[in-house]
């Protein structure tokens, strides 16, 4: 009697069975990359992308992709380094002066210092930053009634070419808006009204998961 036996299959080398396994093992932690990944996504997606024709913004809406924060030169009042590009994560209210700090200067930094607190708890998302075009000495007074406000001195010629204006109006008239991924993305016109701009501001940080 003759019996049949199955004829033996190699083993796999253990070199592919390791290459097999490092490759399931990458695909498992790219999903689950992609799953914490995707409200992050979402929302800057529907916010950036989907636009609906409902919507009204007081703020001029900038394209981000155009306008990630450049090397500005920048660095501490006190002559520390200190950079825009370090604020990512939060969203940063942006206002640009001279040192010395006229009236249209301080109406800016009171306007900022009232939309960060009317956002109530959502507030702490929110950062203040002045930035100053020339070495000129910042009032004590200022320092103290603006507390909170970050002040960097940049280089003027790079700022300029980063920050668009409206027709007729220069850097200084304006209030901007940076997102928590670091692009300008809103520009709010000159004499703004806060209570529009609140809005404007409120609706971000409700449409997005980031900051």
């Amino acid at each position: 009697m003759v019996v049949m036996t199955k004829p033996e299959v190699p083993a796999k080398p253990a070199s592919l069975e390791d290459a097999r396994r490092r490759r399931l093992g990458r695909w498992k932690m790219l999903a689950i990359v992609a799953v914490c990944a995707a409200p992050l996504i979402a929302s800057y997606f529907t916010y950036y992308v989907i636009k609906p024709q409902s919507r009204n913004n007081y703020g001029a809406l900038i394209d981000p992709r155009q306008y990630p924060i450049p090397d500005l030169g920048s660095s501490a009042i006190d002559g520390g380094p200190a950079r825009l590009e370090d604020y990512k994560g939060k969203w940063v209210m942006l206002q640009v002066d001279r040192g010395e700090c006229g009236a249209p200067c301080q109406q800016k930094l009171l306007t900022m210092r009232q939309l960060r607190l009317m956002q109530g708890k959502e507030m702490e998302r929110v950062e203040r930053v002045w930035l100053v075009t020339d070495r000129a000495p910042i009032q004590t007074l200022l320092l103290r009634e603006y507390d909170g406000t970050d002040i960097l001195r940049v280089d003027a010629g790079k700022l300029q070419s980063w920050l668009p204006v409206d027709a007729g109006s220069s850097v200084e008239d304006h209030i901007y808006l940076i997102d928590p991924l670091g692009n300008l993305m809103m520009r709010f016109p000159k004499d703004p009204d806060p209570g529009k701009m609140k809005k404007d501001i409120s609706k971000l940080l409700r449409a997005s998961a980031i900051g």
